[in-house]
């Protein structure tokens, strides 16, 4: 497979990311107005499947400047044995509409919001603004599916869905649908045939495309978010950099955004009342309109070391995971303690009861493995959202 990718992106250079830069190069007043992820991505995402090849871009929505070639970081996820709606694989979440309806995507789709069920119901009971949106809102869809031959481009569209700790976020900012043809009969190897043609014609259509922006009033905070998304994306951060950061007076609409919280307490000191213990300091409280709040822990995107360990039958979270997890279940239990409870309300003037704990760490394409949220769902108690999750998230209330 890693040969076969190697293939396909050496010919996509070709025709289509070689001769974009080349004509932005040749054209410098687009560098502000270009997609930055198609120039400088972050990272690009190959999803194979029965049907269709998928390019995502991960990356910044907008450039400054146009920086030298570079070597451009690539995952990939084999879907080709897999049944299930591709579409669903790749945002992660099932549509799970009543209506049965099953649409077939357009060759564009832009500006979409699909919301299941759940994700809608969430959306209402947090009063979301859907007559300030400019996109295409669908409701009660049960699934959508590509047309087998059909060349197909998700741009900037929002997926919502939402369990027990709240909203889901899948944003999309940009993915191309290339068909294939896959065939499997022969014993010894599976075959590819991928049609790549389209990509060439729409070098100076995507490089003189505008990306949706904010209007005027959050388009600062847009900015803002790109720069937390710029601190994030780099390997040398720190834990200290993020909260820091994320503390400023003026970064603070970023936990506030992520966790529809009124407002947010970084890293206050709370003692012990009962027992001679250190204290604790979570990263965040993120105080909620009911009155009370929730603990919010910010640890490295970037992980070293595998997320699942162990066989087959018997995979467990790492370690490291193990040990934050704890870390958060140590800052829940000093809340058990109404003695704690009253101090932190005389001192800092929130109140804080059985709170969920909430673990921001590593990025989406982390926790790919379909078995981590098997694994997650024994912790009542604790989410883990990934950093991607998490700027998703503010990204749809800045759209709105």
């Amino acid at each position: 497979m890693k040969e076969n990718i190697k293939q396909i992106l050496e010919k996509i250079m070709t025709i289509y990311w070689g001769p974009l830069y080349k004509f932005i190069k040749n054209n410098p007043q687009l560098i502000k107005t270009v997609p930055g992820f198609l120039i400088n991505p972050e990272k690009i995402i190959l999803y194979f499947g029965k049907t269709h090849l998928a390019i995502e871009y991960n990356g910044p929505i907008q450039l400054d400047e146009l920086k030298p070639d570079g070597n451009i970081e690539v995952e990939y996820h084999d879907y080709t044995l897999l049944d299930t709606n591709f579409l669903e694989l790749i945002v992660g979440f099932g549509f799970s509409g009543t209506s049965k309806i099953s649409l077939p995507l357009p060759p564009l789709s832009e500006g979409f919001v699909i919301p299941t069920e759940k994700g809608l119901d969430k959306l209402n009971e947090l009063n979301w603004n859907f007559a300030a949106e400019k996109h295409t809102i669908f409701s009660n869809i049960s699934s959508f599916t590509l047309p087998k031959n059909q060349f197909t481009r998700i741009i900037h569209s929002f997926f919502f869905d939402a369990d027990e700790s709240g909203l889901k976020t899948r944003h999309i900012k940009w993915m191309d649908m290339l068909p294939l043809k896959y065939d499997d009969t022969e014993p010894d190897y599976d075959s590819f045939i991928i049609n790549l043609t389209t990509l060439s014609n729409l070098v100076e259509a995507d490089a003189k495309y505008q990306y949706p922006l904010p209007d005027d009033s959050k388009y600062k905070k847009l900015s803002q978010l790109n720069r937390f998304i710029e601190l994030f994306g780099s390997k040398d951060n720190t834990e200290p950099q993020i909260t820091k950061f994320l503390s400023q007076n003026t970064n603070q609409f970023i936990v506030s955004f992520g966790f529809f919280s009124t407002q947010i307490f970084p890293q206050i000191i709370c003692n012990w009342q009962s027992e001679k213990k250190k204290p604790i300091i979570p990263d965040f409280f993120v105080l909620r309109p009911n009155g009370y709040a929730d603990i919010v822990d910010f640890k490295l995107p970037n992980l070293i070391d595998q997320i699942i360990v162990g066989k087959d039958n018997r995979k467990s979270f790492s370690a490291k995971i193990n040990e934050y997890i704890s870390q958060i279940r140590i800052y829940k239990q000093y809340f058990d303690d109404p003695n704690n409870r009253i101090w932190v309300e005389k001192t800092y003037g929130f109140k804080v009861n059985k709170p969920k704990g909430y673990l921001v760490i590593g990025r989406r394409w982390n926790f790919s493995d379909p078995v981590w949220k098997e694994i997650i769902s024994e912790y009542n108690d604790i989410d883990i959202m990934t950093y991607d999750d998490f700027t998703d998230g503010i990204l749809a209330l800045l759209y709105q």
